[in-house]
């Protein structure tokens, strides 16, 4: 069938130019479809490297030592040697209370002390004689003993006299409060004039010790025995402070609970920092990372360039023809930004780490933001 029978059978007439100009438009069509865009990916490189191993928590920083303040008698504050906030060293003088009734109750127990003391005196001489005399049967044993008995309860009373005078000086010293521990005082809760009782259980002032200072955290009990298996290898703990700079401080592991708390399956431990610049203050949250190692030729790649599907894991692994064909691989662990694999990946071939949704294996790829290595 020519084409003019075909054109009258479909009851369409094509002139030759018309006819022309349909074929080309076909062709161009066919063309366009054999030609699927390239598809715009960012990738990098696979890298071996040394990569810590690491267990992350939120801690929280607590002090040293913590001292709360009390005073050992009742009295009223004369002095308040410091202002709240001060640093103070430990054996400082930090409230003085009224000392004039601890000096007069001395004074009263000394003289007590010296008036027993002699009445002793006079007992003892007098005993003394009594056993003489009695040798001598000059007195009846009777007497004897009970100026001996007269002479006993005398050196008695002294001893509690000399009890009672080193409680008055005691007293009188515990007017002078001073710094159990060395460290920064917090809230003044006492001002001059104010009377205060003894052996409360309210503080004066509080005082925590921040330069060292310890920081708080727990890791799940699933962790435990990596923490058990590296807890003598003397453990790194790094700290940053949460929507602060970005600097990164060091400690040392300090403790290790225990025990396992059975209500939270977690399992307490400490770090140690200097915290020489008092950045840290207790109370405050922390991102912890508690490094337990440092593993050496681990391959690497970023974390986003992980895909999981039905049979796994996979990275999409860019070919010298621009072309990408899935791998799997298998993942020893990961971060926010790494990935540690155990298999599947070369160090040095490329992956590619955003567009993947888009992909499928053989397609073409552009790429348009392309990375020298791992973060």
């Amino acid at each position: 069938m020519n084409v003019s029978a075909h054109s009258r059978l479909f009851g369409f007439r094509f002139t030759g130019p018309t006819l022309a100009a349909v074929l080309m438009t076909a062709g161009c069509a066919s063309a366009t479809k054999s030609r699927a865009p390239r598809v715009p990916v960012a990738v990098a490189r696979a890298e071996s490297r040394s990569v810590p191993l690491t267990l992350a928590a939120t801690g929280t920083v607590e002090p040293i030592q913590t001292a709360a303040v009390g005073s050992q008698v009742g009295g009223v504050v004369t002095r308040v040697a410091f202002r709240e906030g001060d640093e103070v060293g430990q054996g400082q003088v930090l409230f003085e209370l009224d000392p004039r009734p601890f000096r007069a109750a001395l004074e009263q127990a000394e003289a007590t002390l010296q008036k027993d003391r002699a009445q002793y005196e006079s007992a003892r001489l007098e005993a003394d004689r009594a056993a003489k005399l009695v040798e001598q049967n000059l007195i009846s044993q009777s007497e004897w003993d009970q100026d001996r008995a007269t002479a006993e309860a005398a050196a008695a009373s002294v001893r509690a006299d000399s009890a009672v005078v080193i409680t008055a000086r005691l007293n009188l010293q515990y007017a002078s409060i001073e710094a159990p521990i060395s460290g920064k005082t917090g809230q003044l809760m006492v001002h001059v004039g104010n009377l205060i009782k003894a052996a409360t259980s309210d503080p004066l002032v509080v005082i925590n010790q921040i330069h060292p200072v310890r920081v708080h955290f727990t890791v799940p009990v699933g962790d435990v025995p990596l923490v058990q298996r590296y807890r003598d290898n003397h453990p790194m703990v790094e700290v940053r402070i949460p929507d602060s700079d970005t600097t990164v401080r060091r400690g040392a592991l300090v403790f290790v609970d225990n025990a396992v708390d059975a209500t939270t399956g977690t399992l307490l431990l400490k770090g140690e920092f200097e915290n020489r610049d008092r950045a840290l203050v207790p109370g405050q949250f922390v991102d912890v990372q508690l490094v337990l190692d440092v593993q050496k030729n681990k391959v690497v790649v970023p974390a986003p360039a992980v895909s999981r599907g039905q049979q796994g894991a996979f990275v999409y692994v860019l070919n010298a023809d621009s072309t990408v064909a899935p791998r799997p691989v298998q993942v020893e662990r990961s971060t926010d930004e790494l990935a540690v694999l155990a298999g599947g990946v070369e160090p040095g071939e490329t992956v590619v780490t955003d567009g993947q949704l888009r992909l499928s294996p053989g397609a073409k790829v552009l790429v348009r933001a392309a990375k020298g290595g791992t973060p």
